[in-house]
């Protein structure tokens, strides 16, 4: 069985990304984003949303573990700053209703959802530059990258929120990542 840890980053809808999993039979464990690299025994890492850029902890390490990683909101903006993208300020702030369009429909994370899929998100911060080796793979008249990828290192990241029920396919997006660790 698949066991994914997700990390923590204290953000409001951690439990949700757990038990999304936990409800489609997957090992899954909170862990705080304090705990060191070493001690991380899983097929993948969802790195949760979060309040604040300042309140990572050990996220970045984990970014090196050669296990794939899934990046959430704050999770996905994590992972562009530490490989070298941007992230700005967004021109929309506060969690809305967004119409997301897929822009590599080969990507393994995202790629088999439906044009204008509809999705929750926040964009108070939102990445504008994806890191190198990265591809840009969702976008929306709010957000030009909504969701990004590097299939070479299996690290993913979407701006949106695919564990809260205003998410269309959101648990496809989860069972995509699934298949990605396995």
């Amino acid at each position: 069985m698949t066991r994914i840890d997700v990390i923590d980053n204290h953000g409001q809808f951690t439990h949700l990304e757990q038990r999304a999993l936990r409800d489609m039979g997957v090992d899954v464990e909170i862990v705080d984003n304090e705990t060191p690299p070493e001690e991380i025994d899983a097929d993948g890492l969802v790195l949760s949303g979060g309040p604040s850029i300042d309140r990572i902890g050990n996220c970045p390490d984990y970014l090196d573990l050669d296990i794939p990683v899934f990046g959430i909101c704050l999770g996905h903006q994590v992972i562009a700053t530490e490989l070298g993208g941007e992230v700005g300020e967004g021109d929309y702030g506060g969690y809305a209703d967004v119409t997301v369009d897929i822009v590599e429909d080969a990507d393994p994370l995202v790629g088999s959802l439906a044009p204008d899929t509809r999705v929750w998100a926040s964009h108070a911060d939102e990445v504008v530059r994806v890191p190198e080796g990265f591809a840009r793979t969702a976008e929306s008249d709010v957000c030009g990258v909504e969701a990004m990828s590097d299939t070479d290192r299996d690290l993913y990241g979407v701006q949106w929120h695919p564990e809260v029920a205003h998410t269309e396919r959101g648990e496809e997006v989860f069972e995509n990542f699934l298949d990605i660790c396995e």
